[in-house]
């Protein structure tokens, strides 16, 4: 650039002229200048890499048919991270996430898992939220040695997929009998008929629920599968009806558990239902209005629970979002938390947080009050589970009072 200069200078002769084409290579200069290279960091300093933020890939719902189940996870990640980075973080670092729209789409959560395998700064991947969506991309994280930590994957096998899948998630083993067990003997409905969605998740619970409905003596008198963009169930309804049940069990996702309930409303079958806990969200209560009023449901989280740690995280929920957490939002409060625990162990590690899921014990939850993780099972240990019912728009725990029908 002198060189040029001086050529210029020696063509023109003008020191006004030599002045204007100093300017004019300044600005240019400015114009096309890069950052300088970081000055090092003092031998008595951490270097300025291990300042930045710790980062956790999320694969889940942020549109589609499911994306009010990602909207809550934001909610309830957003709140434990108010906590733990206002405290300092973790060894000195704040965590933060990078959330990726999967659609709870199997295509989809593929295309995720191959970014976030190959982004270093990845050190744990989160989700996605349906089972079959994670398990669609469990063999990319297993053979990269990143922990895909599905804590919304009820299926069995979803931690079978190899030791880099981890669970905080009751197993529909757990969950489904459950589910029989509340509708027949707590609530005393002998004869049920049953929706349920025609995806390896729907049919993996249903085929659970039925044979411990056979077990402890229920009956099943109808079994409707229905897809998940099904929208007018006047056809199953009316089977349903001429089998003659004393419950509705529905195994369905929000959206569509509230579409059945308000077209069983619109017929005479004037019976109690029961839903899985996938129900417990605001959009079944907002989506079916009155025809979900009196709605069972056997579920794993009360926002009327007297523990102080559920009473303390009710609170702050309240006063940030100004409306009640569900489920999903106080399940990913608690796996926020969870991550931290893992990292404050292993540091940012891959392979270090795989094992330290066996290290970490009765880490404060408020679904389960602690939890520890069963190694064999990679799953947390002893579920517990509430019963809730839909009462003037809102999940209450349950009074256990019998119904007497709808």
């Amino acid at each position: 650039m002198n060189r040029l200069f001086h050529h210029f200078a020696s063509v023109h002769g003008s020191k006004l002229t030599v002045l204007s084409l100093l300017a004019s290579f300044a600005m240019a200069a400015s114009a096309c200048a890069v950052q300088p290279p970081p000055v090092a960091a003092p031998a008595n300093r951490q270097p300025a890499a291990s300042q930045e933020p710790i980062y956790i890939g999320v694969s889940g719902p942020l549109t589609g048919p499911n994306a009010r189940y990602g909207v809550q996870w934001k909610k309830g990640f957003d709140l434990a991270l108010e906590a733990i980075n206002g405290k300092g973080g973790v060894r000195g670092r704040k965590l933060e996430y990078i959330f990726e729209d999967s659609q709870s789409d199997p295509k989809q959560s593929v295309v995720v898992a191959q970014k976030f395998v190959a982004d270093p700064r990845i050190v744990i991947e989160l989700g996605d939220f349906s089972s079959p969506a994670s398990m669609a991309a469990s063999p990319i994280y297993q053979r990269a040695g990143l922990v895909q930590f599905g804590f919304t994957n009820s299926h069995p096998d979803f931690t079978k997929g190899g030791d880099y899948m981890w669970s905080n998630s009751a197993t529909q083993e757990d969950l489904s009998p459950a589910l029989a067990e509340f509708a027949h003997k707590t609530l005393g409905l002998n004869r049920l008929a049953v929706f349920y969605l025609n995806t390896d998740w729907g049919k993996a619970t249903y085929d659970i629920f039925q044979r411990h409905a056979k077990k402890i003596g229920a009956e099943i008198v109808a079994a409707e599968a229905y897809l998940p963009d099904e929208k007018d169930f006047r056809s199953a309804l009316t089977r349903v009806r001429d089998a003659r049940p004393d419950g509705i069990v529905l195994i369905s996702y929000q959206a569509d558990g509230a579409q059945i309930a308000q077209q069983i409303a619109t017929t005479d079958l004037k019976v109690p239902i029961v839903g899985a806990s996938s129900l417990h969200s605001p959009d079944f209560l907002r989506l079916g209005g009155a025809a979900v009023e009196g709605v069972y449901i056997r579920g794993q989280f009360s926002p009327d629970d007297p523990r102080p740690t559920v009473q303390a995280f009710v609170q702050a929920y309240r006063a940030k979002y100004n409306e009640e957490p569900d489920f999903f939002a106080a399940h990913a409060y608690d796996t926020m938390n969870i991550v931290a625990a893992l990292i404050e162990v292993a540091g940012p590690d891959r392979k270090a947080i795989r094992d330290a899921f066996t290290k970490i014990k009765d880490v404060p939850s408020v679904i389960y009050g602690k939890v520890t993780f069963n190694p064999e099972t990679r799953r947390v240990a002893n579920p517990q589970f509430v019963d809730l019912i839909v009462k003037d728009g809102k999940f209450v725990t349950w009074d256990g009072k019998k119904p007497a029908g709808r």
